[in-house]
């Protein structure tokens, strides 16, 4: 990413820009609208107030074929949202010279005109790539209508294990969308750095049972320093490059792109660098064939019964992911 280039947009201006359709707000990993109506009139009371609005993060790119500008909300959709919804008289919201609360079209003109001029910070992100907007979304959204477990840890820490995790994350943007491990709303909602967490927790400490205090500890632990970071990345690279060098097809057309059966084949593979490319594939595609089989789970081997038990129930529990670890390494060796 070449720079943040930060500017002051009268609302003006934003409202010109979304009249104009040149205002992307639901790029693929922004979350859906979420705030309630007492968030946004808050929101629109504070603009009337005249007091501290968080910067508006917007990726400026140029579409070279159109040879137009692309602006893209990275970190301020809802906060748009809720001005043009107000503007559109959808909610009243309180302004310091009125009673009650007013909508759009009961203020006066001169209400309106400030309201329109007020400006708001507004940061462009230049040159940035899917990679960089991730990271910077996962940096700044730490706050949102009810926080999940590991957006409250990217609230709560800031040091070197959850930076680790976040920009492993990143970095595998593509390979989680290609291969639909994670979808949009998944990865807007920091799915992938959790399960990134959780892959290095158990890739330094054997396999665990899911844990959310677990990961919260881990994030506590190595807050300060994590020295095992270096080695970490280099396993997370190679077994991430073999992943990537298969027929993608033989993930995301499998019971592979699942994200527990994910986590289970990574570890695996983690283990096990040297198992060639033709091999991974057929067998991965034998293991998924044999799940998918049209058998009663009474009729079906023991192992194999145990194996879709452990891939259709308590999914993260110690126990199943045993049974995953232990049937899939029988068919790689």
């Amino acid at each position: 990413m070449n720079r943040v280039q930060y500017e002051s947009e009268i609302i003006q201006d934003i409202l010109g820009l979304a009249d104009r359709s040149e205002l992307n707000l639901n790029p693929w990993y922004q979350r859906r609208s979420v705030w309630s109506r007492p968030q946004k009139a808050y929101l629109i009371n504070t603009i009337f107030e005249q007091k501290p609005v968080p910067s508006i993060y917007i990726r400026h790119s140029l579409d070279m074929e159109l040879e137009k500008s692309i602006k893209e909300v990275v970190d301020g959709q809802q906060r748009i949202r809720a001005i043009l919804e107000f503007v559109a008289d959808d909610y009243a919201a309180r302004h310091p010279n009125h009673a009650r609360p007013v909508k759009y079209s009961a203020l006066t003109k001169s209400e309106r005109e400030a309201f329109r001029l007020t400006s708001l910070s507004v940061g462009y992100l230049v040159g940035a790539t899917d990679s960089d907007v991730i990271d910077i979304f996962g940096r700044l959204n730490s706050v949102s209508k009810t926080l999940n477990q590991q957006e409250k840890r990217n609230a709560q820490f800031s040091g070197e294990f959850k930076q680790f995790a976040l920009g492993e994350a990143a970095l595998r943007v593509r390979l989680w969308r290609d291969l639909g491990i994670f979808t949009a709303n998944d990865i807007a909602r920091m799915g992938e750095v959790q399960f990134v967490s959780e892959l290095a927790i158990n890739m330094l400490d054997g396999l665990q049972d899911y844990s959310e205090a677990g990961i919260t500890e881990y994030y506590r632990k190595f807050d300060d320093e994590f020295s095992g970071r270096t080695d970490l990345q280099k396993r997370m690279d190679r077994t991430f490059t073999k992943i990537a060098g298969l027929s993608p097809d033989a993930i995301k057309d499998t019971i592979f792109s699942r994200a527990p059966l994910f986590f289970s084949l990574f570890l695996i593979l983690d283990a096990n660098p040297r198992i060639g490319r033709s091999v991974l594939e057929s067998t991965l595609w034998d293991i998924d064939e044999r799940f998918n089989r049209d058998v009663r789970i009474d009729e079906r081997p023991k192992a194999e019964a145990e194996f879709v038990v452990a891939c259709e129930s308590n999914l993260h529990r110690i126990r199943s992911r045993q049974v995953r670890d232990r049937y899939i390494r029988h068919f790689i060796k």
